[in-house]
């Protein structure tokens, strides 16, 4: 077993060591080999059993006959009729009693007599015989064959009386040579045609190896193409075999690595676009602040309002690379998930944009829902859906709760078996703008005036697709805009 193991292993390192296209041609040369051996042993033990059988039906039939009619069976007969007559050939004759005499022609040798011929001529029973294969001293082989018979051991034609007959076998011995020779001719045949069979398979698999192996070749060098020069162009599809779907499902990983090679650059050109804004600001008044010092200083005001305008700088610069983090993760789904409850999530949230927006209503009716997430993303995509609705709520002019005493918008927040819905009362989105509002850095010409970096309800949407939710937009039937969220039951969702 050791050894047995020992040599599969070499076998299946050496079958590893080839190539694809060789093994193809091996593989199309031992199946047909396989094949053709099958068929020709199937084909030479069928040849071989059906001359046997018609070598021994002719015996039985002859020698019964002959048996039957005592021609053969009386001793001047025996010895003076050459076997030519009976219609026989390449045989031997010859009677064996039952006192174990052997009686032959004189022209010929005597065939095999020995202990299956005995019993046969001391048995007499109708219907019986022995038949079986016999080698001799010249090294032929002969198919012998004994059946019961009368022997009369009279000479010169005279009759026997019924006392005188002697119970013995008729002997008859049939050459093999013809049968064996036959048959070696027609292994020689059938070798000839398996060995043309199999390196006719393997000129084929060859053939076919190179042919279905051409596009595979051709593929593998549009791959080494393309990661020499990381041009992700795709790859002419022609045909609609396996190949071609291999290529297909490489132009779709193209194309998928082709957008995200994008998203990158365009993350990074957008971030380097929106980090420069804050950074100017802040050089800008450090180098007013550096003159002013230079120049015996600012009035305190001025001073402080320098520096409250850095500060708020600051506050947004960080603001906007805590979003950029986020962002920047780019995982399929929430890890160290835990159960939480949303409804508390979305309280917190309120409670934290309220103390910012205290001009504004607020309509919050929560219900308990549990969730499995992350409860620090889901809270800042919360805290960004509500930032957004207050900001579009407050008017651009002075904040009219403290001229008047009445709010100065209304924020609606409901969150209904799972769905949160927000409601602005602010001038609502645009048309154009409703299929982008959730792109990074995507501003409406309207948002432009606004202070924020485009990317809140992108992690919002961030945030939805990792716990396995959606969010969508559209304007509210009483005006403003409404965003939904939707995140499944914690019974629901996978751990």
């Amino acid at each position: 077993m050791a050894t047995a193991s020992r040599t599969q292993d070499w076998w299946q390192e050496k079958l590893h060591e080839l190539s694809l296209h060789s093994r193809v041609t091996l593989l199309a040369a031992v199946a047909v080999g396989l094949a053709v051996a099958f068929v020709s042993v199937a084909a030479y033990m069928t040849v071989r059993q059906q001359m046997y059988r018609n070598l021994d039906s002719s015996l039985i039939t002859r020698a019964s006959q002959a048996a039957s009619k005592g021609v053969l069976t009386r001793l001047d007969n025996l010895q003076t009729v050459p076997p030519e007559a009976l219609g026989l050939s390449d045989i031997r004759l010859g009677v064996y009693t039952a006192d174990g005499q052997r009686i032959g022609a004189r022209s010929a040798a005597f065939p095999p007599m020995e202990g299956p011929e005995l019993a046969i001529a001391r048995s007499q029973e109708s219907g019986v015989y022995s038949l079986r294969t016999v080698g001799v001293r010249n090294g032929e082989h002969y198919r012998v064959i004994a059946v019961p018979a009368q022997f009369c051991p009279l000479l010169h034609g005279e009759p026997c009386d019924d006392d005188q007959y002697e119970p013995s076998a008729l002997v008859v011995a049939q050459s093999l040579t013809p049968i064996d020779r036959t048959l070696h001719n027609l292994g020689i045949v059938l070798w000839a045609v398996g060995l043309l069979g199999v390196i006719g398979a393997a000129l084929a698999g060859n053939a076919i190896a190179q042919s279905g192996l051409r596009p595979l070749a051709r593929l593998t060098g549009e791959a080494e193409r393309i990661a020499r020069t990381e041009e992700l162009k795709p790859i002419p599809v022609t045909g609609s075999d396996e190949i071609s779907r291999l290529a297909l499902a490489f132009n779709a990983m193209l194309t998928a690595l082709a957008r995200s090679q994008d998203r990158q650059r365009r993350l990074v050109g957008d971030a380097g676009h929106e980090l420069r804004t804050p950074l100017t600001s802040i050089r800008t008044n450090l180098d007013l602040l550096a003159q002013a010092d230079k120049k015996g200083g600012l009035r305190p005001e001025d001073r402080q309002q320098l520096l409250d305008d850095v500060r708020a700088q600051m506050d947004e610069l960080t603001n906007l690379i805590g979003d950029l983090t986020e962002l920047a993760r780019d995982t399929p789904q929430v890890r160290n998930a835990e159960l939480i409850e949303l409804s508390n999530v979305v309280e917190d949230a309120v409670i934290k944009v309220r103390r910012r927006a205290q001009s504004l209503e607020w309509d919050v009716q929560l219900t308990p829902f549990p969730v499995w997430g992350d409860e620090r993303l889901l809270g800042r995509a919360v805290t960004n859906l509500l930032d957004n609705a207050a900001k579009y709520s407050t008017p651009d002019a002075a904040d009219r709760s403290t001229a008047d005493g009445e709010p100065a918008g209304r924020v609606s927040v409901h969150l209904l078996d799972g769905v949160l819905t927000v409601t602005d009362s602010g001038p609502g989105i645009a048309d154009a703008d409703l299929p982008h509002v959730f792109e990074r850095f995507y501003r409406s010409s309207e948002a432009r005036s606004r202070p924020g970096s485009g990317l809140g309800l992108a992690i919002v949407k961030h945030a939805a697709e990792q716990h396995g939710g959606m969010i969508y937009a559209r304007n509210a039937p009483g005006g403003g805009a409404q965003f939904t969220l939707w995140l499944p039951h914690a019974a629901t969702q996978s751990r």
